[in-house]
């Protein structure tokens, strides 16, 4: 991609994915706009932009990781700067986000804390949205600004086309909300799809998981928007060896990997956890060789670009942008 045609893009970055936002630059063809990020002995956000964005395009990127509160007050400062120094337009660049599991009222006095953090967004000044693989579909609706959601599926095709034996697998969802995204990706690599349905005793722990459909003698592949602690995709993968899979493999959008989920993956029998980057997994691919990461870079930088000049974006949602001939 050419830097020449994007010089009225400004792209800038919260402290959250630093490795993400580079490659995503990269990716444009043009830098990082200067800013600093600080925490003063407060513990406060101080935030200064190093550089004008007057009548420019602007996107900002950062992802809901780590210290999520931190990430989200840095978003919203960062917006609100822009906004205030006269930027033309300003897009939140979130591939993964934050509160997105707390979507709705499941019981009393619970507050849906992800229409909260879309209208403190909307506040701050934000003109336009880009994320990938939202929790739940509402989130989208929570906003009043257009917002892009992405998917990691195409991403996902291309890896198992280029890693797995595609002839002989099989997709499963580990639960049957998910049964929508397996047979998408099923139907795509034209293979047969199994699902899983949960026992729950009490919330937040599966007691028995019930596998409906056949797995003997195939190569399992588990595909789920979020892996946190692990202990459901654990457990799946566990039943799928013991149900005859030869192998098993989990296709995660976002890798939270939290407590001990690299044990969990560790002990569960999987060939890999397969994540992508919209949370960092630097430091986990230190402690394991259990995960492969799918650069979801391109599709994002793709999408600025299209953005930016006003191009549909929906070709994106079924093919993956590897430009240059990347893979």
């Amino acid at each position: 991609m050419s830097g020449g045609t994007l010089a009225n893009i400004k792209l800038f970055a919260g402290s959250s994915h630093p490795v993400l936002a580079n490659q995503i630059a990269k990716r444009l063809g043009i830098p990082l706009a200067a800013v600093s990020i600080v925490k003063n002995a407060a513990g406060e956000s101080q935030i200064t932009m190093l550089e004008s964005v007057r009548e420019f395009d602007v996107y900002i990127i950062n992802t809901g990781c780590g210290e999520v509160n931190t990430a989200l007050m840095e978003l919203l400062i960062l917006i609100h700067a822009c906004k205030i120094a006269s930027a033309r337009r300003i897009t939140a660049v979130i591939p993964h986000f934050p509160y997105a599991r707390q979507d709705k009222k499941d019981k009393s006095r619970a507050p849906i804390t992800a229409k909260l953090v879309a209208s403190m967004i909307q506040k701050a000044g934000c003109d336009h949205v880009i994320s990938m693989d939202l929790h739940a579909s509402q989130i989208q609706g929570f906003f009043d600004v257009p917002v892009d959601k992405l998917y990691a599926e195409p991403s996902m095709i291309h890896y198992i086309r280029n890693n797995i034996d595609v002839k002989n697998c099989i997709i499963v969802s580990p639960d049957a909300g998910g049964a929508k995204r397996a047979t998408s990706i099923a139907d795509r690599l034209e293979v047969d799809f199994a699902l899983f349905h949960k026992e729950r005793k009490k919330a937040n722990e599966v007691s028995r998981m019930i596998l409906v459909g056949s797995v003997t003698g195939k190569v399992a592949i588990l595909v789920d928007d979020m892996a946190d602690t692990c202990g459901t995709i654990g457990l799946a993968a566990k039943t799928l060896v013991e149900a005859g899979a030869t192998k098993v493999y989990a296709l995660v959008t976002h890798g939270i990997l939290s407590g001990k989920a690299l044990e969990v993956i560790e002990a569960s029998g999987m060939e890999k956890m397969v994540v992508t980057n919209t949370i960092p997994q630097e430091d986990r691919l230190e402690h394991t060789n259990k995960i492969d990461v799918i650069d979801v870079s391109p599709v994002l930088a793709e999408t600025i670009r299209r953005s930016h000049f006003g191009e549909s974006v929906s070709y994106l949602f079924h093919e993956v942008p590897y430009a240059n001939g990347a893979a």
